[in-house]
């Protein structure tokens, strides 16, 4: 594997479009929410980011369920960065109406838009649009067979159990030059096989503990590319982290936040309560959290880098009730202090 130079790494963010408290601890409004992440977006792209994604979730901790159509308005705003999902859950969805919506965002955006595909942590999609979790991996698999013949922008004669067929159906816009695919992974052998079979790129999400755990993944993902003849495509991280001026500050400002989300989503999956300690476990050396300073978080996505040979990392930058001036703050340092960080020790 090839090393990771400081030109070979593009740094971006996510967001789930987290509901967040105003400066009076009320609930800040849907409407609000999503005019904020748009916001949110331009300043990445003025600080120079890479990437901004927006996820999808069909619950009430969550503002976004169309993440397209805040990305096209980011489009309007914007000039460099590029614009995608993290994740579209395609397999609640119909891969004919996905391929379409990117391929518009992509004239909006002047070839900017990319999307990362995923079967999704949360389910509530599927009941929402008429689908059987039972059915969970096969609409997946065969969806994004699918969506991979989507991608030539040639007709597609396809056949599969879960769909009507299609006979050389042409399906627009065209692209002016493809359009940008990953597909994301919570680290199973079957999902990182599946990716390098269809020709994605492999975006690992890293949640919780090292991110070293992953480097198998990559390995595999290199093994099957090659068994498939594939060339060698992009690897990509996503992690949950904040920036402040100082470790204390950052790690005060995100707690909050992290705890309130933890625990919503525990008390449904039954985790036990989050703790302080819990927290400062995982934003050390062994934890998936890039909480700190510019100093600390620079350091921390370099290692992971270099163990990971990846070709971008992603921050989730939103998470919970942490507030929009303080995420704001966040993404300034990430762009202006962090990334130049990032090079610097990659160099």
């Amino acid at each position: 594997m090839a090393t990771i130079g400081p030109d070979d790494i593009d740094l971006g963010l996510d967001t789930f479009g987290d509901v967040t408290l105003d400066a009076a601890g009320e609930r800040v409004s849907d409407a609000d929410t999503i005019r904020n992440v748009v916001d949110q977006a331009v300043l990445a792209d003025q600080v120079g980011l890479s990437f901004f994604g927006v996820g999808e979730h069909h619950r009430h901790e969550f503002a976004i369920s169309s993440p397209e159509i805040v990305l096209a308005a980011a489009a309007a705003r914007t000039d460099s960065i590029h614009l995608g999902t993290a994740v579209t859950v395609l397999s609640s969805d119909d891969p004919v109406r996905v391929y379409e919506r990117f391929a518009t965002l992509d004239a909006v955006s002047r070839g900017r838009a990319e999307v990362i595909l995923g079967r999704g942590s949360f389910i509530e999609s599927f009941p929402l649009f008429g689908y059987d979790l039972r059915d969970y991996e096969a609409l997946f698999d065969e969806k994004l067979d699918l969506f991979s013949q989507l991608l030539t922008e040639r007709p597609v004669t396809w056949q599969g159990s879960m769909r009507a067929p299609l006979t050389d159906a042409n399906v627009f816009p065209k692209t002016e030059n493809g359009l940008k695919a990953w597909v994301g992974v919570g680290g199973t052998p079957e999902s990182v096989v599946r990716a390098a079979r269809y020709g994605y790129g492999l975006m690992l999400a890293i949640i919780g503990g090292p991110a070293a755990r992953f480097r198998p993944y990559v390995d595999l993902y290199h093994r099957s590319l090659d068994s498939f003849g594939r060339d060698q495509l992009p690897i990509g991280v996503h992690s949950p982290g904040h920036i402040a001026a100082t470790d204390q500050q950052a790690w005060d400002e995100a707690y909050a936040g992290f705890e309130s989300m933890n625990n919503t989503i525990g008390r449904e999956r039954g985790w036990p309560p989050y703790s302080r300690m819990r927290f400062q476990h995982d934003v050390g050396p062994e934890g998936a959290l890039y909480v700190g300073s510019p100093e600390t978080v620079a350091r921390k996505i370099a290692t992971t880098v270099r163990t990971l040979g990846a070709n971008r990392f992603d921050m989730k930058f939103s998470t919970g009730t942490l507030s929009h001036d303080k995420m704001m703050r966040s993404i300034e340092l990430f762009g202006t202090e962090v990334q130049p960080l990032v090079r610097d020790l990659l160099g």
